[in-house]
């Protein structure tokens, strides 16, 4: 399970100029700000902008100024693989260590979309172990067993939300490093990035 949320792409106005600068080309830019101050980017930038990303990372580098800012709610097993992105990326993610106890653990703070019925079985189980736990710590927060009995039998199919930073050259990266992973939510995540703005003429340059 992966939900995606709150999507702001930001810097488009900055980083197309930023792309001109190299030829003092700005006076060819077509793009503009309508009557309401909203950028317009126009099909000549637009087409500028694609000829330099299928140019190769080293002539694309106005796309490291275009930001995408996203809530992502996905599994812990998901994380581990999207922390390997570190470079250019942030993520402040919520807590499990202070807020782990906050509210009653529940099916669907897991990622079950894909257990037979076994596997659902065991999950509620676990779950009903770990609700006791809760229970107990937050009759007795001096009692620290209970919370580490918790976090050390966590799940790597609890959901955590974060909130990330990124760039459209990170979305490169990932859109051609996942998109046939077998993990659902990788596809999930690669729809998504296609379906930024210019993502067909900035993002998906090796298709």
């Amino acid at each position: 399970m992966i939900q995606i949320e709150r999507t702001s792409v930001m810097n488009l106005d900055g980083a197309i100029r930023g792309a001109r600068n190299p030829m003092n080309s700005w006076a060819k830019s077509d793009s503009y700000y309508d009557e309401n101050g909203k950028f317009i980017l126009g099909p000549v930038d637009l087409d500028f902008g694609h000829r330099l990303a299928v140019s190769g990372s080293d002539h694309r580098k106005f796309l490291r100024q275009v930001f995408v800012t996203v809530d992502i709610t996905a599994p812990l097993y998901w994380w581990k693989e999207f922390d390997t992105y570190k470079v250019g990326t942030v993520a402040n993610s919520c807590s499990t260590m202070h807020k782990i106890h906050a509210k009653a653990f529940e099916r669907d703070d897991f990622s079950h979309d894909r257990l037979d019925e076994g596997g659902l079985a065991l999950l509620d189980a676990i779950v009903d172990y770990l609700e006791a736990e809760r229970q107990k710590f937050i009759a007795n927060k001096e009692d620290r067993q209970s919370w580490h009995n918790m976090i050390q039998l966590l799940p790597s199919s609890f959901n955590q939300m974060r909130t990330v930073t990124l760039n459209y050259e990170n979305l490169i990266s990932m859109y051609y490093a996942r998109r046939n992973h077998k993990l659902a939510e990788w596809h999930t995540l690669c729809d998504w990035i296609a379906s930024l703005p210019c993502a067909k003429e900035w993002i998906l340059v090796k298709d």
